[in-house]
């Protein structure tokens, strides 16, 4: 398969240009956090941990939508569905952890941003907001139309990724006043989470049938590429390319069921490692406390 994308060239395979934006932003992380800090109001440096989670954050970042697997989003469901997973599912996670709470204090706490975040982060509406727009965007005609018109891909990739921020920031919240769901709740929070976003993964799954014109039709999946392959070169080589079939051994419907299949997968992954975090956490707690001495006892 490697041989085949080659075709598409340097740019599309690598971003360059995202590249460096996401070399900035790890410029700007440094700087920001570091020597520069006191400038921005800030107090403490990141701890080693929330600087390497913020780096592995901006590296997947760079891999999911810089580097060749961008590509192959836009030619198997399989790639996209990754994609989605670590875009939606782990990279907002390990911003938030990332972060020092100085900064989240400071952009939450503009009087724009506020009034709304502290509405869109109760537990019930950052469910709901989450998984409707992911669900939504993978009903095929607006899936179709998002991989064909580059502004509706960026704007929906964008509103989706705010709205995972959303969704974790009730039971991953830096902010102590901010973090006042129990660890019982946060538990039913994750698998209200996991519940939610199941039945756009059943119906990829057990679709028997290609669902998405942008990976069956020759017109549309050329509409799709478009979006990350420069125009003067898939106008060079689209003679030569008969269809997504050419880079994968599955068929359209194989693919489908297995990106649903992975989408899944990856999801419950994620989500039980933070049930086990957030259970260990409160275990621990929970066992450290001490009953007080029966009264019998003390006389």
């Amino acid at each position: 398969m490697w041989l085949e994308l080659q075709i598409f060239g340097f740019r599309a395979l690598w971003s360059p240009y995202f590249l460096l934006f996401v070399i900035g932003l790890g410029v700007a992380y440094f700087l920001v956090t570091g020597p520069y800090r006191h400038k921005f109001g800030g107090t403490d440096k990141p701890t080693g941990k929330q600087q390497v989670m913020f780096y592995i954050a901006i590296f997947l970042l760079y891999v999911v939508k810089g580097a060749p697997i961008d590509l192959l989003s836009h030619i198997m469901l399989t790639a996209h569905m990754v994609q989605m997973a670590i875009y939606y599912l782990v990279f907002p996670i390990l911003v938030i952890k990332g972060i020092p709470t100085w900064i989240w204090k400071k952009v939450i706490g503009a009087p724009i941003i506020k009034p709304l975040f502290n509405l869109l982060t109760k537990p019930l509406i950052s469910l709901l907001l989450f998984n409707a727009l992911f669900s939504i965007y993978h009903i095929p005609v607006i899936f179709d139309f998002a991989k064909s018109n580059p502004i509706a891909h960026t704007t929906i990739s964008l509103v989706i990724l705010a709205a995972a921020f959303i969704v974790w920031w009730p039971i991953l919240s830096p902010i102590k006043e901010m973090d006042t769901m129990r660890p019982l709740v946060k538990i039913g929070y994750i698998f209200a989470n996991g519940v939610l976003i199941t039945p756009a993964c059943v119906l990829i799954i057990f679709a028997d049938h290609p669902l998405f014109a942008a990976y069956s039709q020759d017109g549309a999946w050329l509409q799709a590429l478009a979006l990350c392959v420069p125009g003067e070169v898939l106008e060079g080589i689209s003679f030569s390319i008969s269809g997504p079939e050419m880079f994968s051994p599955m068929s359209t419907v194989e693919d489908q069921q297995l990106g649903g299949i992975i989408m899944k997968i990856m999801q419950e992954i994620t989500y039980g490692i933070l049930l086990g975090r957030i259970f260990f956490k409160w275990f621990n707690q929970e066992s450290l406390r001490v009953d007080p001495i029966p009264a019998d006892i003390r006389n």
